[in-house]
């Protein structure tokens, strides 16, 4: 999970964040995550964070070559390729 929000709200995203991830570095956790977490972590971030200012990217890997990126709010950027 990546996140750019607002400085009003990056401590609350980054604690929900932490309850079900690992905190990488700033604005960035990764971790193993069920499925039933994965809408929970989802919902409790959508509550907090504001779709018109904030924006948080989600990256599921199915497969090790696969990557599946879901967002909310602003997209910032495009995955353009991948390294394997």
């Amino acid at each position: 999970m990546a996140y750019d929000v607002n400085v009003k709200r990056v401590n609350k995203v980054l604690k929900i964040g932490r309850k079900y991830l690992t905190w990488i570095q700033n604005s960035l956790l990764e971790g193993e995550i069920t499925e039933a977490k994965f809408v929970k972590l989802k919902l409790e971030v959508q509550k907090k964070a504001k779709k018109e200012e904030d924006s948080v990217c989600y990256y599921v890997l199915r497969e090790r070559k696969w990557l599946k990126k879901e967002n909310y709010g602003i997209e910032k950027g495009e995955t353009d390729f991948l390294i394997e």
